[in-house]
Protein backbone atom coordinates (compact mmCIF):
# COMPACT_ATOMS: atom_id res chain seq x y z
CA UNK A 1 0.00 0.00 0.00
CA UNK A 2 1.45 3.38 -0.65
CA UNK A 3 1.45 6.36 1.99
CA UNK A 4 2.08 10.22 1.55
CA UNK A 5 3.86 11.22 4.76
CA UNK A 6 4.91 14.64 4.88
CA UNK A 7 7.86 15.47 7.56
CA UNK A 8 8.59 19.06 9.02
CA UNK A 9 12.24 19.17 9.81
CA UNK A 10 14.73 21.97 10.94
CA UNK A 11 16.48 23.32 8.09
CA UNK A 12 19.73 21.32 8.95
CA UNK A 13 22.41 19.50 7.09
CA UNK A 14 22.11 15.69 7.48
CA UNK A 15 18.23 15.79 8.07
CA UNK A 16 17.27 14.15 4.26
CA UNK A 17 19.70 11.84 4.84
CA UNK A 18 19.15 10.50 8.52
CA UNK A 19 14.75 10.96 7.54
CA UNK A 20 14.99 8.56 3.83
CA UNK A 21 17.85 6.11 5.92
CA UNK A 22 15.12 5.17 8.20
CA UNK A 23 13.04 4.00 4.96
CA UNK A 24 15.60 2.55 3.66
CA UNK A 25 16.61 0.96 6.59
CA UNK A 26 13.44 -1.05 7.12
CA UNK A 27 13.24 -2.03 3.58
CA UNK A 28 10.47 0.77 2.37
CA UNK A 29 11.25 1.66 -1.24
CA UNK A 30 10.73 5.57 -1.25
CA UNK A 31 8.71 6.30 -5.03
CA UNK A 32 8.24 9.60 -4.65
CA UNK A 33 10.68 12.31 -2.33
CA UNK A 34 10.30 16.29 -2.66
CA UNK A 35 11.51 19.06 -0.50
CA UNK A 36 11.53 22.58 -0.23
CA UNK A 37 11.29 25.39 2.27
CA UNK A 38 7.86 26.02 4.28
CA UNK A 39 6.56 29.46 5.39
CA UNK A 40 8.44 29.41 8.49
CA UNK A 41 11.97 30.66 8.51
CA UNK A 42 14.98 27.69 8.96
CA UNK A 43 12.23 24.93 8.45
CA UNK A 44 11.92 22.21 5.33
CA UNK A 45 8.97 20.15 4.32
CA UNK A 46 10.10 16.37 3.20
CA UNK A 47 6.70 14.63 1.42
CA UNK A 48 7.32 10.91 0.47
CA UNK A 49 5.37 8.22 -1.13
CA UNK A 50 6.20 4.55 0.49
CA UNK A 51 5.30 1.22 0.23
CA UNK A 52 4.97 -0.27 3.09
CA UNK A 53 2.05 -2.48 4.84
CA UNK A 54 1.84 -0.42 8.13
CA UNK A 55 3.67 2.83 9.08
CA UNK A 56 2.76 3.52 12.48
CA UNK A 57 6.14 1.98 14.17
CA UNK A 58 8.08 4.17 11.88
CA UNK A 59 6.09 7.29 12.44
CA UNK A 60 7.10 6.84 16.67
CA UNK A 61 10.66 6.85 15.01
CA UNK A 62 10.89 9.39 13.19
CA UNK A 63 9.31 11.57 15.72
CA UNK A 64 12.71 10.68 17.75
CA UNK A 65 14.96 12.04 15.31
CA UNK A 66 16.99 15.13 16.31
CA UNK A 67 15.71 17.44 13.88
CA UNK A 68 12.51 16.42 13.04
CA UNK A 69 9.19 18.57 14.53
CA UNK A 70 6.41 16.99 12.86
CA UNK A 71 5.07 13.49 10.80
CA UNK A 72 1.68 13.12 9.61
CA UNK A 73 0.50 11.15 6.76
CA UNK A 74 -2.01 12.10 4.52
CA UNK A 75 -4.89 10.24 2.41
CA UNK A 76 -6.49 11.50 -0.55
CA UNK A 77 -9.57 12.16 1.02
CA UNK A 78 -7.75 14.94 4.12
CA UNK A 79 -5.50 16.40 1.62
CA UNK A 80 -4.69 18.46 -1.62
CA UNK A 81 -2.24 16.80 -3.68
CA UNK A 82 0.26 17.21 -6.66
CA UNK A 83 3.16 16.74 -8.92
CA UNK A 84 4.28 18.39 -11.66
CA UNK A 85 5.56 16.48 -15.24
CA UNK A 86 7.28 16.98 -18.28
CA UNK A 87 6.70 15.19 -21.54
CA UNK A 88 8.18 14.89 -24.19
CA UNK A 89 5.64 13.62 -27.26
CA UNK A 90 6.55 12.69 -30.61
CA UNK A 91 4.33 14.71 -33.14
CA UNK A 92 4.58 15.39 -37.20
CA UNK A 93 3.71 18.75 -38.31
CA UNK A 94 0.37 16.59 -39.53
CA UNK A 95 -0.62 15.55 -35.73
CA UNK A 96 0.53 18.40 -33.94
CA UNK A 97 -2.67 19.88 -33.55
CA UNK A 98 -4.57 17.02 -32.27
CA UNK A 99 -1.42 16.06 -29.67
CA UNK A 100 -1.71 20.12 -28.88
CA UNK A 101 -5.56 19.82 -28.65
CA UNK A 102 -5.54 16.79 -26.56
CA UNK A 103 -2.73 18.37 -24.36
CA UNK A 104 -5.20 21.16 -23.59
CA UNK A 105 -7.91 19.07 -22.48
CA UNK A 106 -5.29 18.16 -19.58
CA UNK A 107 -4.34 22.27 -18.91
CA UNK A 108 -0.43 21.02 -20.30
CA UNK A 109 1.28 24.29 -21.01
CA UNK A 110 3.59 23.74 -24.07
CA UNK A 111 7.43 24.47 -23.41
CA UNK A 112 8.86 23.25 -26.41
CA UNK A 113 8.64 22.83 -29.68
CA UNK A 114 10.40 21.23 -32.07
CA UNK A 115 10.33 19.66 -36.18
CA UNK A 116 9.25 15.95 -34.44
CA UNK A 117 7.79 16.75 -30.77
CA UNK A 118 6.37 18.63 -27.92
CA UNK A 119 7.07 19.25 -24.70
CA UNK A 120 4.07 19.74 -22.52
CA UNK A 121 4.56 20.71 -18.75
CA UNK A 122 1.19 19.45 -16.63
CA UNK A 123 0.70 20.03 -12.78
CA UNK A 124 -1.94 18.52 -11.21
CA UNK A 125 -3.56 15.57 -9.06
CA UNK A 126 -1.62 12.13 -9.81
CA UNK A 127 -4.39 10.96 -11.39
CA UNK A 128 -4.54 13.95 -14.01
CA UNK A 129 -1.01 13.05 -15.26
CA UNK A 130 -1.49 9.25 -15.63
CA UNK A 131 -4.75 9.90 -17.47
CA UNK A 132 -2.49 12.16 -19.78
CA UNK A 133 0.28 9.68 -20.43
CA UNK A 134 -2.51 7.73 -21.18
CA UNK A 135 -4.11 10.16 -23.81
CA UNK A 136 -0.38 10.79 -25.42
CA UNK A 137 0.99 7.18 -25.60
CA UNK A 138 -1.03 6.92 -28.92
CA UNK A 139 1.28 9.92 -30.31
CA UNK A 140 4.54 8.21 -28.74
CA UNK A 141 6.21 9.26 -25.76
CA UNK A 142 9.53 10.17 -25.79
CA UNK A 143 10.59 11.42 -22.63
CA UNK A 144 9.32 11.85 -19.16
CA UNK A 145 10.18 13.41 -15.82
CA UNK A 146 8.47 14.06 -12.95
CA UNK A 147 8.45 15.98 -9.63
CA UNK A 148 8.10 14.33 -6.38
CA UNK A 149 4.49 14.06 -5.30
CA UNK A 150 3.39 17.56 -2.80
CA UNK A 151 0.38 17.56 -0.62
CA UNK A 152 -1.48 19.76 2.21
CA UNK A 153 -4.14 18.88 4.76
CA UNK A 154 -7.20 19.96 3.03
CA UNK A 155 -8.95 22.94 5.00
CA UNK A 156 -12.21 22.91 3.16
CA UNK A 157 -14.71 20.04 2.00
CA UNK A 158 -14.95 21.65 -1.46
CA UNK A 159 -14.82 18.87 -4.44
CA UNK A 160 -11.90 19.35 -6.81
CA UNK A 161 -14.25 19.75 -9.61
CA UNK A 162 -15.59 22.48 -7.24
CA UNK A 163 -12.26 23.63 -7.58
CA UNK A 164 -11.71 23.67 -10.79
CA UNK A 165 -13.91 26.64 -11.98
CA UNK A 166 -12.12 29.24 -9.42
CA UNK A 167 -9.61 31.23 -11.07
CA UNK A 168 -5.94 31.18 -10.14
Amino acid sequence: MKHTISVVVEDKPGVLARVSAMFSNRGFNIHSLAVGPTHIEGRSRITLVCDAPELEQLQKQLHKLVNVIKVHEFDSSTAVVSEVMLARVACDPGSRGAANDTGALFGARVVDLSEDSITFEVAGDPDLLQAFIDHMTPFGIVDLVKSGRIAMKKQSNMRPAAVSGMSR
